[in-house]
């Protein structure tokens, strides 16, 4: 009986999207909203609205993984994985300055904007940045 059931959800998945990382956000999205909004549900206003945007969030999450329009949700997920990805890329060097504050300051380049890792403890010097080779003078 089990496996009957199970072959007959399989046939109905068939040629429909499923999962993936844009889902898995929302499903995480929603579940955040409900445990901030349920235990307040009955006092706040403000909680049921974001419990309602959270149902939002799941009914996307549902007619994404049971869309027959794979392509489309393969592009959706694509932009929403190449925006990620930066903000990834973001936390990760905010992480990796954060660990090396005590040994290093880092300065942005006023011309370029690129961001130089200078030495503490050096005194008073001329930064030289490396991809614009524009030069200003700070202390380490």
């Amino acid at each position: 009986m089990r496996t009957m059931v199970l072959n007959k959800l399989r046939q109905w998945m068939t040629g429909r999207y499923g999962m993936d990382k844009l889902n898995q956000a929302l499903l995480i999205g929603y579940l955040i909203l409900a445990a901030f909004s349920l235990p307040f549900y009955r006092r706040v206003v403000f909680c049921r609205v974001t419990l309602s945007i959270g149902y939002l969030l799941l009914f996307l999450v549902l007619a994404r993984m049971f869309s027959k329009n794979t392509a489309k949700r393969y592009q959706e997920n694509q932009k929403f994985l190449s925006k990620w990805n930066i903000l990834l890329g973001r936390i990760r060097i905010g992480i990796k300055h954060m660990k090396e504050r005590k040994q290093y300051h880092f300065y942005t380049c006023s011309s370029c904007g690129q961001k130089i890792r200078i030495p503490k403890g050096k005194g008073k010097i001329c930064i030289t940045c490396p991809k614009c080779k524009h030069e200003f003078i700070k202390n380490s």
